[in-house]
């Protein structure tokens, strides 16, 4: 005997197309060293071109695959029970042009929902009638006070996403990186349930 060995599953592992996915690459591995090291180098799957962009590893797939090659070790599964592989494919490079197309096109969409907020709750009159109430004096364009509001308006949707440019400003995540996170575990879900149905299909 070899003793027990423990395997965790990693939640996601990043692979390109055509390559074997061992078990150390979507799983940690405890126990003997000498049969960790052997365990490590299992292929568990190759990708392929009718994978897509997901594929899902089940931890009793892997279990009832390393007793097949080693029925003498006591496996104990710990943690998450699948690993969800994302395959990345060769992209091209995005054309100056078309990155300058999409850039303007965010600008002046931004800047037209802004532009059109400020029109809806009168913003103008509000500053106008500040402006009368501090001064007594009526302006048109009350710059000492337009002009500080434009620039903390930039300043708080900085600190708002936490980043200048690919910096971030404290370790604290984002509003916006939370509802990424919540957006990327309901796609996990979701493969992991027809993956798993397609699995059992296969199966019988």
């Amino acid at each position: 005997m070899n003793g027990i060995i423990y395997l965790r599953m990693k939640k996601h592992y990043q692979t390109t197309a055509k390559k074997k996915v061992r078990l150390k690459d979507i799983a940690f591995i405890s126990g003997n060293e000498a049969m960790v090291a052997k365990l490590n180098q299992i292929v568990l799957r190759e990708i392929v071109k009718e994978d897509l962009e997901v594929c899902v590893i089940e931890g009793f797939t892997v279990i009832k695959k390393l007793q097949a090659y080693f029925p003498e070790i006591d496996l104990q599964l710990l943690g998450p029970n699948q690993t969800i592989i994302h395959i990345t494919k060769k992209r091209r490079v995005p054309r100056v042009t078309f990155i300058l197309f999409v850039w303007s096109l965010l600008f002046v969409g931004s800047a037209m929902t802004i532009m059109n907020f400020h029109y809806d709750v009168s913003m103008q009159s509000v500053q106008q009638r500040l402006h009368y109430l501090f001064t007594g004096e009526k302006e048109k364009y009350p710059l000492w006070m337009q002009v500080p509001y434009s620039l903390g308006l930039g300043l708080g949707m900085i600190l708002f996403f936490n980043h200048i440019f690919k910096k971030r400003i404290n370790e604290e995540p984002s509003p916006l990186e939370i509802e990424i996170y919540k957006y990327q575990q309901d796609i996990d879900q979701y493969v992991s349930h027809y993956e798993n149905k397609l699995n059992d299909s296969n199966d019988k």
